[in-house]
C-alpha cells in the first residue's frame, strides 16, 4: 500500500469515527425522554446520603436530589445500587444513565465522566475511636488508616488527589499512615474502627456528615482536628452526551435558585452545605 493510500484511509477512518461519535451525541437523553424514566445509580449503605429506610425504600439526601432532577426533567426515576468501585470504573453500558452519589470531580475521573451539576460541598474529616489518645494528625503517623476504595479519601491518603472544580479551598497532606486500609464503604471502615482503637484501624478518613450520622447511631467515634480538605459533590454522567449534561445542569441550577438544595441539606444534615462559605 502506498503512503498516499494509507493516509487517505486514515483520514477516511477518522471521519467515520467522528461521525459515529457525533451520532451518539444526545443518545442517552433521547432514550431517557423516550422511555420517560431516568435510571440513577447511588449507594444503598451510606446514610444520610443514601440508605434503605424502615419501609425498605431508598432514602436520603442524594436520593432526594436525584428525584428533584428527574422531576425537573419531566421523567420518572428508577434507582440501582451497584458498588462504588463499579460506578467509578465507567463503562456503564446503559445500565444506568446518571450517578447521584456524592462524587467529587477529580482530574482522573474527568477523563471518563462529565460533572454537570455540583449540588453541595462537604468537609472531609478524620474519625478516631472515642478512646483514642491521638490529639493531632501527627499521632496517627505510621498507623492503619481506612478509607473507601477509589474514593477521594483514599486518593488523599495516597497523596494523589486533584480536585477538578473551581472555588475549592487549597489543602495540604497532613496524614502519614503506615498502612492504608481500602474498604467497600464508609460503614465498613467505621465497623472496623468501632472494634477499638488500633484493633483493625486507628482512624478513618471520610465525610463529616457520615461521621455525625454514625455518632447518632451509637458508633463510639470522635472527629479529630479540622477538616483535611473540602470537596464539591456532583452529579456524574459518562462523557459524550452534552444534551443530557445541559438538562441536568439546568435542573441543578433551578434547585439552587429556588432553595431546594438548601432545604434538603438542612433536612438531612441540619446544615446548609449547598454552597461554600
Amino acid at each position: 500500500m502506498t503512503y498516499k493510500k494509507f493516509l487517505t484511509g486514515m483520514v477516511a477512518g477518522l471521519a467515520l469515527s467522528l461521525t459515529a461519535i457525533s451520532a451518539q451525541a444526545g443518545a442517552v437523553l433521547d432514550k431517557v425522554m423516550k422511555n420517560g424514566t431516568i435510571t440513577v445509580a447511588t449507594e444503598a449503605n451510606w446514610a444520610p446520603q443514601s440508605f434503605i429506610n424502615d419501609k425498605n425504600e431508598l432514602d436520603g439526601f442524594d436520593v432526594d436530589v436525584a428525584k428533584g432532577i428527574a422531576k425537573r426533567m419531566g421523567v420518572k426515576i428508577k434507582f440501582v445500587t451497584p458498588a462504588w468501585d463499579i460506578i467509578t470504573a465507567g463503562n456503564w453500558s446503559g445500565r444506568w444513565d446518571m450517578h447521584v452519589g456524592s462524587m467529587t470531580p477529580t482530574k482522573k475521573r474527568s477523563e471518563i465522566f462529565s460533572f454537570p451539576g455540583v449540588y453541595y460541598y462537604t468537609p472531609a474529616s478524620v474519625a478516631v475511636h472515642k478512646d483514642s489518645k491521638a490529639k493531632s494528625f501527627k499521632d496517627l503517623d505510621g498507623k492503619v488508616v481506612a478509607a473507601t476504595t477509589t474514593s477521594t479519601y483514599e486518593l488523599y491518603l495516597k497523596r494523589d488527589l486533584t480536585i477538578d472544580a473551581a472555588g475549592v479551598p487549597e489543602f495540604k497532606y497532613q496524614l502519614n499512615p503506615g498502612t492504608i486500609r481500602s474498604l467497600d464503604n464508609v460503614n465498613t471502615s467505621l465497623d472496623d474502627l468501632r472494634l477499638g482503637d488500633g484493633v483493625r484501624v486507628s482512624a478513618v478518613v471520610g465525610s463529616l456528615p457520615s461521621f455525625v450520622e454514625a455518632k447518632k447511631n451509637g458508633y463510639p467515634i470522635k472527629v479529630l482536628g479540622d477538616p483535611v480538605f473540602y470537596e464539591p459533590l456532583s452529579v456524574a454522567i459518562e462523557r459524550g452526551d452534552d444534551e443530557l449534561a445541559k438538562n441536568i445542569s439546568a435542573a441543578v441550577t433551578a434547585m439552587k435558585a429556588d432553595g431546594t438544595l438548601s432545604t434538603l441539606s438542612k433536612k438531612w444534615y441540619g446544615v446548609d452545605y449547598s454552597s461554600t462559605k
